[in-house]
C-alpha cells in the first residue's frame, strides 16, 4: 500500500553507443592524474631517502624522524649508532633517520 508499482521501461529508448567509451576515457584519465600528482611524487621521495640511506657515514649530523638529533658514531646494515650527547649514544633503525643536517648544525646548538 505505501509502495507505488514499479514500471518497467519501455524497449522504444535506444541506448547512446558512446556512453560506455566516454567513461571509461574519463575512467583513464582520472588514473593518469592520480599516477602524476600521488603516485609519481612519492615514488621520487622514496628513492630519496633510500640514497640519503645509502650514503650515511660516521660524523654525519643527523635527525631522526622523532626528533632526536646527533651524530653518527657507527654504521651497520640496519642499524645506526647516534651520539646524541657527549658519551650517550643511542641505536636507532636507519630507516628512521629524517635528515642528515649540514656539519656544524650540532656544534653551535
Amino acid at each position: 500500500m505505501l509502495i507505488s508499482t514499479a514500471h518497467a521501461q519501455t524497449a522504444g529508448a535506444a541506448a547512446d553507443p558512446t556512453g560506455g567509451f566516454s567513461g571509461i576515457l574519463m575512467m583513464g584519465l582520472m588514473l593518469v592524474v592520480m599516477y602524476f600528482l600521488m603516485i609519481r611524487p612519492q615514488m621520487k621521495r622514496a628513492k630519496e631517502h633510500k640514497a640519503l640511506l645509502d650514503a650515511l657515514a660516521k660524523g654525519d649530523e643527523v635527525m631522526t624522524n622523532g626528533g632526536v638529533a646527533g651524530t653518527v658514531t657507527e654504521v651497520r646494515d640496519a642499524f645506526v649508532k647516534v651520539e646524541i650527547s657527549s658519551g650517550v649514544e643511542i641505536l636507532v633503525q636507519k630507516s628512521a633517520v629524517g635528515a642528515v643536517l649540514p656539519k656544524g648544525t650540532l656544534k653551535s646548538a
